[in-house]
Protein backbone atom coordinates (compact mmCIF):
# COMPACT_ATOMS: atom_id res chain seq x y z
CA UNK A 1 0.00 0.00 0.00
CA UNK A 2 1.14 3.38 -0.89
CA UNK A 3 -0.17 6.94 0.31
CA UNK A 4 1.19 10.56 -0.24
CA UNK A 5 1.51 12.67 2.93
CA UNK A 6 0.23 16.60 2.16
CA UNK A 7 1.22 19.12 4.16
CA UNK A 8 1.06 22.03 1.82
CA UNK A 9 -1.97 24.53 0.75
CA UNK A 10 -1.11 23.80 -2.60
CA UNK A 11 -1.35 20.31 -2.80
CA UNK A 12 -4.57 20.20 -0.75
CA UNK A 13 -6.13 22.40 -3.17
CA UNK A 14 -4.68 20.35 -6.07
CA UNK A 15 -6.40 17.07 -5.16
CA UNK A 16 -9.69 18.68 -3.76
CA UNK A 17 -9.93 19.76 -7.53
CA UNK A 18 -9.38 16.05 -9.02
CA UNK A 19 -11.35 14.75 -5.70
CA UNK A 20 -14.27 16.39 -6.39
CA UNK A 21 -14.97 15.34 -9.93
CA UNK A 22 -14.53 11.78 -8.97
CA UNK A 23 -18.31 10.03 -8.07
CA UNK A 24 -17.16 8.90 -4.78
CA UNK A 25 -14.57 9.02 -2.08
CA UNK A 26 -13.33 6.85 1.05
CA UNK A 27 -12.97 9.14 4.25
CA UNK A 28 -11.86 9.08 7.67
CA UNK A 29 -10.29 11.10 10.58
CA UNK A 30 -7.48 10.82 13.34
CA UNK A 31 -8.33 12.81 16.43
CA UNK A 32 -8.04 13.64 20.46
CA UNK A 33 -10.56 14.92 22.40
CA UNK A 34 -9.03 13.47 25.93
CA UNK A 35 -8.10 16.91 27.03
CA UNK A 36 -10.50 18.98 25.31
CA UNK A 37 -14.32 20.04 25.03
CA UNK A 38 -14.11 19.86 21.02
CA UNK A 39 -12.52 16.96 19.29
CA UNK A 40 -8.57 18.35 18.05
CA UNK A 41 -8.13 17.09 14.60
CA UNK A 42 -4.56 15.16 13.91
CA UNK A 43 -5.24 13.53 10.35
CA UNK A 44 -7.49 13.46 7.51
CA UNK A 45 -6.98 10.28 5.20
CA UNK A 46 -8.93 10.54 1.43
CA UNK A 47 -8.95 7.19 -0.99
CA UNK A 48 -9.89 8.94 -4.64
CA UNK A 49 -8.72 9.19 -7.77
CA UNK A 50 -6.60 5.93 -6.96
CA UNK A 51 -4.37 7.51 -4.26
CA UNK A 52 -4.90 7.73 -0.81
CA UNK A 53 -3.48 11.06 1.01
CA UNK A 54 -2.86 11.80 4.17
CA UNK A 55 -3.64 15.25 4.86
CA UNK A 56 -1.88 17.22 7.78
CA UNK A 57 -4.09 19.83 9.44
CA UNK A 58 -1.42 21.17 11.64
CA UNK A 59 0.64 21.80 8.67
CA UNK A 60 -1.88 22.97 6.30
CA UNK A 61 -5.13 24.84 5.38
CA UNK A 62 -8.15 22.81 5.16
CA UNK A 63 -10.58 24.95 3.99
CA UNK A 64 -10.50 23.65 0.33
CA UNK A 65 -11.97 20.57 2.02
CA UNK A 66 -15.64 22.48 1.61
CA UNK A 67 -15.80 22.13 -2.23
CA UNK A 68 -14.66 18.40 -1.89
CA UNK A 69 -17.38 18.21 0.74
CA UNK A 70 -19.87 20.48 -1.12
CA UNK A 71 -19.34 18.20 -4.18
CA UNK A 72 -21.42 15.49 -5.69
CA UNK A 73 -18.95 12.96 -4.86
CA UNK A 74 -20.39 10.54 -2.22
CA UNK A 75 -18.12 10.16 1.08
CA UNK A 76 -17.74 6.67 2.13
CA UNK A 77 -17.11 6.77 5.79
CA UNK A 78 -17.15 4.12 8.43
CA UNK A 79 -18.78 4.69 11.80
CA UNK A 80 -19.12 8.56 10.48
CA UNK A 81 -20.73 10.09 13.95
CA UNK A 82 -17.79 10.96 15.22
CA UNK A 83 -15.70 11.97 12.43
CA UNK A 84 -19.03 14.36 11.02
CA UNK A 85 -18.44 16.27 14.70
CA UNK A 86 -14.71 16.35 14.58
CA UNK A 87 -14.82 17.90 10.55
CA UNK A 88 -17.59 20.77 11.27
CA UNK A 89 -15.37 21.66 14.37
CA UNK A 90 -12.37 21.94 12.29
CA UNK A 91 -12.93 22.24 9.01
CA UNK A 92 -16.85 24.21 9.20
CA UNK A 93 -18.25 22.07 6.36
CA UNK A 94 -19.11 17.89 6.34
CA UNK A 95 -19.81 16.04 3.33
CA UNK A 96 -23.45 16.80 1.44
CA UNK A 97 -23.84 13.43 0.58
CA UNK A 98 -22.82 10.90 2.86
CA UNK A 99 -22.61 6.31 3.02
CA UNK A 100 -21.82 5.20 6.45
CA UNK A 101 -20.70 1.11 6.00
CA UNK A 102 -21.16 0.57 9.67
CA UNK A 103 -25.30 1.89 9.26
CA UNK A 104 -25.19 0.07 5.47
CA UNK A 105 -23.95 -3.08 7.48
CA UNK A 106 -26.93 -3.15 9.90
CA UNK A 107 -29.18 -3.47 7.76
CA UNK A 108 -27.19 -6.74 6.84
CA UNK A 109 -26.97 -8.55 10.19
CA UNK A 110 -24.36 -7.03 11.82
CA UNK A 111 -24.69 -5.46 15.00
CA UNK A 112 -22.37 -1.92 14.53
CA UNK A 113 -19.10 -3.77 13.39
CA UNK A 114 -15.61 -2.79 13.88
CA UNK A 115 -14.40 -1.61 10.56
CA UNK A 116 -11.71 -4.73 10.91
CA UNK A 117 -14.64 -7.21 11.76
CA UNK A 118 -16.46 -6.08 8.47
CA UNK A 119 -13.79 -6.55 6.17
CA UNK A 120 -12.70 -9.51 7.70
CA UNK A 121 -16.58 -10.82 7.14
CA UNK A 122 -17.26 -8.96 3.74
CA UNK A 123 -13.82 -9.20 1.81
CA UNK A 124 -11.84 -11.26 3.85
CA UNK A 125 -9.35 -8.82 4.22
CA UNK A 126 -6.87 -9.22 7.63
CA UNK A 127 -6.72 -4.96 8.04
CA UNK A 128 -3.41 -3.85 9.58
CA UNK A 129 -3.09 -3.48 13.32
CA UNK A 130 -2.13 -0.11 15.15
CA UNK A 131 -2.13 1.00 18.44
CA UNK A 132 -5.50 2.17 19.60
CA UNK A 133 -3.33 4.84 22.12
CA UNK A 134 -1.18 6.29 19.43
CA UNK A 135 -0.86 9.86 19.92
CA UNK A 136 -1.88 11.77 16.05
CA UNK A 137 -0.84 14.83 17.34
CA UNK A 138 3.09 13.92 17.02
CA UNK A 139 5.11 14.85 14.76
CA UNK A 140 6.51 13.34 12.42
CA UNK A 141 4.17 10.53 12.70
CA UNK A 142 5.83 6.96 12.56
CA UNK A 143 5.97 4.98 9.42
CA UNK A 144 3.51 2.29 11.58
CA UNK A 145 0.92 5.17 12.05
CA UNK A 146 0.78 6.18 8.53
CA UNK A 147 0.25 2.74 7.09
CA UNK A 148 -2.50 2.20 9.34
CA UNK A 149 -4.20 5.79 9.08
CA UNK A 150 -4.01 4.78 5.29
CA UNK A 151 -5.57 1.14 5.96
CA UNK A 152 -8.77 2.75 7.33
CA UNK A 153 -9.51 4.33 3.93
CA UNK A 154 -7.74 1.33 1.79
CA UNK A 155 -11.04 -0.78 1.33
CA UNK A 156 -13.74 1.18 1.92
CA UNK A 157 -14.80 1.94 -1.63
CA UNK A 158 -14.90 -1.95 -2.13
CA UNK A 159 -16.83 -2.64 0.45
CA UNK A 160 -19.04 0.14 -0.40
CA UNK A 161 -19.15 -2.10 -3.79
CA UNK A 162 -19.84 -5.19 -1.63
CA UNK A 163 -22.59 -3.92 0.83
CA UNK A 164 -24.62 -1.96 -1.77
CA UNK A 165 -24.44 -5.21 -3.75
CA UNK A 166 -26.40 -7.15 -1.11
CA UNK A 167 -28.45 -4.42 0.24
CA UNK A 168 -29.90 -3.79 -3.48
CA UNK A 169 -30.34 -7.85 -3.52
CA UNK A 170 -32.69 -7.04 0.11
CA UNK A 171 -34.42 -4.23 -1.15
CA UNK A 172 -32.87 -2.30 1.41
CA UNK A 173 -30.79 0.94 -0.71
CA UNK A 174 -33.40 3.09 0.08
CA UNK A 175 -33.32 2.07 3.91
CA UNK A 176 -29.58 2.75 4.06
CA UNK A 177 -30.01 6.41 2.28
CA UNK A 178 -32.35 7.17 4.75
CA UNK A 179 -30.78 6.36 7.37
CA UNK A 180 -27.21 7.95 6.28
CA UNK A 181 -28.84 11.41 5.88
CA UNK A 182 -30.72 11.16 9.03
CA UNK A 183 -26.99 10.72 10.75
CA UNK A 184 -25.95 13.39 8.05
CA UNK A 185 -27.63 16.29 9.44
CA UNK A 186 -27.95 14.97 12.79
CA UNK A 187 -26.85 17.78 15.03
CA UNK A 188 -23.54 17.72 16.52
CA UNK A 189 -20.87 20.19 17.62
CA UNK A 190 -21.48 19.69 21.90
CA UNK A 191 -24.41 18.42 23.88
CA UNK A 192 -27.23 21.09 24.54
CA UNK A 193 -26.97 22.19 27.87
CA UNK A 194 -30.17 22.21 28.91
CA UNK A 195 -30.04 18.25 28.10
CA UNK A 196 -26.77 17.83 29.33
CA UNK A 197 -27.78 16.51 33.33
CA UNK A 198 -29.69 13.53 31.46
CA UNK A 199 -26.20 12.18 30.70
CA UNK A 200 -25.70 11.33 34.62
CA UNK A 201 -25.65 8.03 35.32
CA UNK A 202 -28.05 8.12 38.68
CA UNK A 203 -29.77 11.30 38.07
CA UNK A 204 -33.49 9.52 37.94
CA UNK A 205 -33.14 8.45 41.53
CA UNK A 206 -32.87 12.35 42.44
CA UNK A 207 -36.04 13.84 44.05
CA UNK A 208 -37.87 16.44 41.66
CA UNK A 209 -36.40 19.08 43.51
CA UNK A 210 -32.69 17.92 43.47
CA UNK A 211 -32.92 17.06 39.94
CA UNK A 212 -34.13 20.45 39.15
CA UNK A 213 -30.68 21.58 40.64
CA UNK A 214 -29.04 19.06 38.58
CA UNK A 215 -30.03 20.04 35.71
CA UNK A 216 -29.50 23.92 36.25
CA UNK A 217 -25.80 22.84 37.87
CA UNK A 218 -25.03 20.40 34.62
CA UNK A 219 -26.20 23.02 32.01
CA UNK A 220 -23.88 25.26 34.01
CA UNK A 221 -20.78 22.73 33.55
CA UNK A 222 -21.63 21.97 30.28
CA UNK A 223 -20.96 25.78 29.00
CA UNK A 224 -18.23 26.20 30.89
CA UNK A 225 -16.60 23.63 29.60
CA UNK A 226 -17.39 24.79 25.98
CA UNK A 227 -16.02 28.51 26.53
CA UNK A 228 -12.68 26.51 28.09
CA UNK A 229 -12.32 23.66 25.87
CA UNK A 230 -12.00 21.25 28.39
CA UNK A 231 -13.62 17.66 29.19
CA UNK A 232 -16.85 18.68 31.12
CA UNK A 233 -15.74 15.73 34.05
CA UNK A 234 -12.36 17.94 34.68
CA UNK A 235 -14.69 21.41 34.97
CA UNK A 236 -17.07 19.68 37.54
CA UNK A 237 -17.12 15.48 38.53
CA UNK A 238 -20.63 13.54 38.21
CA UNK A 239 -20.16 13.20 41.45
CA UNK A 240 -20.14 16.37 42.35
CA UNK A 241 -23.51 17.21 40.78
CA UNK A 242 -25.09 14.55 42.12
CA UNK A 243 -24.31 15.84 45.91
CA UNK A 244 -24.74 19.37 44.57
CA UNK A 245 -28.47 18.36 43.81
CA UNK A 246 -28.77 16.53 47.31
CA UNK A 247 -27.29 18.95 49.19
CA UNK A 248 -28.46 21.97 47.71
CA UNK A 249 -25.99 24.51 49.12
CA UNK A 250 -26.64 28.05 50.04
CA UNK A 251 -23.31 29.29 51.32
CA UNK A 252 -19.68 28.36 50.12
CA UNK A 253 -19.16 26.72 53.35
CA UNK A 254 -22.35 24.65 52.47
CA UNK A 255 -20.99 23.98 48.77
CA UNK A 256 -17.63 22.66 50.31
CA UNK A 257 -19.66 20.19 52.30
CA UNK A 258 -21.54 18.14 49.11
CA UNK A 259 -19.78 15.00 48.01
CA UNK A 260 -17.22 15.14 45.10
CA UNK A 261 -16.67 19.16 45.78
CA UNK A 262 -12.86 19.87 46.18
CA UNK A 263 -10.95 23.15 46.89
CA UNK A 264 -10.86 24.89 43.94
CA UNK A 265 -14.65 24.63 43.32
CA UNK A 266 -15.20 26.59 46.48
CA UNK A 267 -13.40 29.96 45.41
CA UNK A 268 -13.94 33.15 43.21
CA UNK A 269 -16.16 32.66 40.24
CA UNK A 270 -16.70 28.95 40.42
CA UNK A 271 -18.18 29.24 43.33
CA UNK A 272 -20.25 32.15 42.41
CA UNK A 273 -21.61 30.46 39.82
CA UNK A 274 -22.11 26.96 41.07
CA UNK A 275 -24.28 28.61 43.93
CA UNK A 276 -26.21 30.61 41.24
CA UNK A 277 -26.70 27.72 39.25
CA UNK A 278 -27.72 26.18 42.45
CA UNK A 279 -30.62 28.84 42.89
CA UNK A 280 -31.49 28.73 39.40
CA UNK A 281 -32.61 24.99 39.65
CA UNK A 282 -34.22 25.40 42.96
CA UNK A 283 -36.72 28.47 41.42
CA UNK A 284 -37.26 26.20 38.63
CA UNK A 285 -41.15 25.89 38.39
CA UNK A 286 -41.11 22.96 36.57
CA UNK A 287 -38.39 20.24 37.71
CA UNK A 288 -37.93 17.55 35.33
CA UNK A 289 -39.59 14.71 36.74
CA UNK A 290 -37.40 11.86 35.12
CA UNK A 291 -34.65 12.39 32.61
CA UNK A 292 -35.12 13.02 28.84
CA UNK A 293 -37.28 10.63 27.28
CA UNK A 294 -39.21 9.01 30.82
CA UNK A 295 -41.93 12.49 30.22
CA UNK A 296 -44.64 9.54 29.47
CA UNK A 297 -47.96 9.08 31.16
CA UNK A 298 -48.05 6.67 33.98
CA UNK A 299 -50.64 4.27 31.93
CA UNK A 300 -48.32 4.05 28.94
CA UNK A 301 -45.11 3.01 30.92
CA UNK A 302 -45.59 -0.48 30.79
CA UNK A 303 -45.84 -0.69 27.09
CA UNK A 304 -42.47 0.76 26.46
CA UNK A 305 -41.35 -2.39 27.68
CA UNK A 306 -43.77 -4.56 25.37
CA UNK A 307 -43.11 -2.75 22.32
CA UNK A 308 -39.41 -3.17 23.10
CA UNK A 309 -40.33 -7.06 22.83
CA UNK A 310 -41.62 -6.62 19.19
CA UNK A 311 -38.64 -3.87 18.20
CA UNK A 312 -36.28 -6.66 19.13
CA UNK A 313 -38.16 -9.76 17.57
CA UNK A 314 -38.86 -7.92 14.58
CA UNK A 315 -35.19 -7.01 14.11
CA UNK A 316 -34.34 -10.63 14.67
CA UNK A 317 -36.42 -11.92 12.10
CA UNK A 318 -35.12 -8.89 9.53
CA UNK A 319 -31.55 -9.22 10.41
CA UNK A 320 -31.35 -5.66 11.19
CA UNK A 321 -29.61 -3.85 13.89
CA UNK A 322 -31.94 -3.68 16.86
CA UNK A 323 -30.23 -0.59 17.86
CA UNK A 324 -30.57 0.95 14.29
CA UNK A 325 -33.97 0.23 14.65
CA UNK A 326 -35.27 1.70 17.35
CA UNK A 327 -33.79 3.31 20.54
CA UNK A 328 -35.59 3.45 24.00
CA UNK A 329 -36.17 7.13 23.05
CA UNK A 330 -37.95 6.59 19.63
CA UNK A 331 -40.28 4.18 21.68
CA UNK A 332 -41.04 7.00 24.01
CA UNK A 333 -41.02 9.78 21.44
CA UNK A 334 -44.10 7.56 19.44
CA UNK A 335 -46.01 6.45 22.23
CA UNK A 336 -46.54 10.16 23.31
CA UNK A 337 -47.75 10.81 20.17
CA UNK A 338 -44.80 13.32 18.97
CA UNK A 339 -45.16 14.70 15.72
CA UNK A 340 -41.65 13.68 14.78
CA UNK A 341 -41.29 10.57 16.12
CA UNK A 342 -38.94 8.41 13.85
CA UNK A 343 -40.93 5.23 14.22
CA UNK A 344 -44.28 7.09 13.04
CA UNK A 345 -43.14 6.96 9.04
CA UNK A 346 -40.35 6.11 6.53
CA UNK A 347 -38.92 2.39 6.51
CA UNK A 348 -39.29 2.42 10.84
CA UNK A 349 -42.83 2.70 10.37
CA UNK A 350 -42.86 0.53 7.07
CA UNK A 351 -42.01 -2.11 9.29
CA UNK A 352 -42.90 -1.33 12.68
CA UNK A 353 -45.88 0.78 12.55
CA UNK A 354 -48.64 -0.97 12.30
CA UNK A 355 -47.42 -3.93 14.81
CA UNK A 356 -47.00 -1.33 17.04
CA UNK A 357 -50.18 0.41 16.64
CA UNK A 358 -52.10 -2.87 17.49
CA UNK A 359 -49.90 -4.18 20.35
CA UNK A 360 -50.67 -0.32 21.66
CA UNK A 361 -54.39 -0.49 21.01
CA UNK A 362 -54.85 -3.93 22.77
CA UNK A 363 -55.96 -5.27 19.31
CA UNK A 364 -52.60 -7.55 19.37
CA UNK A 365 -50.53 -9.84 22.04
CA UNK A 366 -47.47 -11.34 21.96
CA UNK A 367 -46.42 -14.87 22.75
CA UNK A 368 -43.59 -16.90 22.92
CA UNK A 369 -43.09 -19.27 20.10
CA UNK A 370 -40.99 -22.06 22.29
CA UNK A 371 -37.87 -21.29 20.22
CA UNK A 372 -36.30 -18.19 21.03
CA UNK A 373 -38.56 -16.08 19.42
CA UNK A 374 -42.41 -14.40 19.57
CA UNK A 375 -45.07 -14.00 17.83
CA UNK A 376 -47.80 -11.35 17.14
CA UNK A 377 -50.94 -12.26 18.03
CA UNK A 378 -54.74 -11.07 17.27
CA UNK A 379 -56.44 -10.66 20.47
Amino acid sequence: MTFRWIAADSEVAEFVEQASNEPRYALDTEFHRERTYFPKLALVQIAAVGEIVLIDPLGCDLSPLKILFDSEALAVVHAAQQDLDVLTHAVGAIPRRLYDTQLAAGFLGYSTPSLVSLLQGELRVTAAKGDRLTDWLRRPLSADQCTYAASDVEHLLLLHDTLGAKLEAEGRTQWVADACEELRVRPVGGTDPDLAFTRLKDVRILKPRARGVARAVAAWRERRAMSIDSPVRQVLPDLAILGIAQKQPRTVQELGQARGVDERHTRGVIAKELLAAVELGLADEAPPTAAEGDDLERSMRPAVGLVSAWVSEVARQQRIDAGLLATRHDLVALLRGDDDARLASGWRGELLGEGIRRLVAGEAALTFDGRGGLNLIDV
